[in-house]
């Protein structure tokens, strides 16, 4: 299948690594040019090395910096010559129980996952024509908590909210909104958490034992989702939440 994506242009934040990175992977990969953030010049650098020079461009720039989203679309007009849609993926709050979690700590992850993200989204509603896209990557905890994310229990169905309205209010101009739930998958974010148990790899298997297809996903099957839904290809496709987790999500 030609998912029609030649010489489009994406914006993708937190594309340095993981979900966000594999997502860059897929989109350059069917022949997209892409425009990647990290919070780190030597990491937004490596990952541009990565994909290709002449396929990517970078921006260390934070989610949270309200000045940056007119900068990553500026980037990608200036470098590229079009915008076409942004995948917002940001990197998970810090984990722990209500009890451990301070101010600071929701401040902080409101000011990146939540308010950063509808920022970025606001300003690529402004800009995009018909046919563009907006991409959430947002977690599972969008149905149902995550024993010790609370922060993400707390942030990303409010998110996941936002993206729906935002679906209702672009849809007449032809702006597709989607967002992708991944469940566990293997990223350094996924081992993180493993490891915080007293027995990281009877976590992993006793997990793996309640997944339908019994294993943790792979980054790269995660950025091929990504690449689909941000491609003409889904172009009646909006307003979803689509659970990437083997199965995990037993509700319809």
């Amino acid at each position: 299948m030609d998912l029609g994506l030649k010489d489009r242009v994406y914006v993708v934040t937190g594309a340095t690594r993981g979900l966000g990175h594999a997502s860059a992977r897929a989109l350059v990969a069917e022949g997209a040019k892409v425009v990647v953030t990290g919070r780190k010049e030597d990491a937004v650098a490596e990952a541009v090395s990565a994909l290709g020079p002449g396929a990517a461009a970078g921006a260390a720039v934070d989610n949270a910096d309200p000045a940056a989203a007119e900068r990553l679309i500026a980037t990608a007009r200036e470098r590229f010559g079009r915008f076409d849609g942004v995948l917002v993926s940001v990197g998970g709050p810090p984990p722990g129980f209500v009890a451990d979690t301070t101010d600071e700590q929701w401040q902080a992850a409101f000011d990146s996952v939540f308010l950063g993200a509808v920022r970025l989204a606001r300003a690529a509603a402004a800009e995009l024509g018909e046919g563009g896209v907006i991409g959430f990557v947002l977690s599972g905890s969008v149905h149902e908590p995550i024993p010790g994310l609370t922060i993400s229990n707390g942030l990303r169905p409010g998110l996941a909210g936002f993206a729906k309205s935002l679906a209702d209010e672009l849809g007449p101009r032809g702006i597709r909104v989607v967002g992708l739930l991944p469940g566990r998958v293997d990223t350094d974010r996924v081992r993180e958490l493993d490891s915080l148990s007293a027995d990281p790899e009877a976590t992993r298997q006793a997990v793996e034992s309640r997944i339908p297809l019994r294993r943790y996903g792979t980054p790269e099957e995660f950025g091929r989702t990504a690449a689909f839904l941000l491609s003409p290809a889904a172009s009646y496709i909006t307003g979803v939440m689509l659970p990437v987790d083997g199965g995990s999500r037993r509700g319809f």
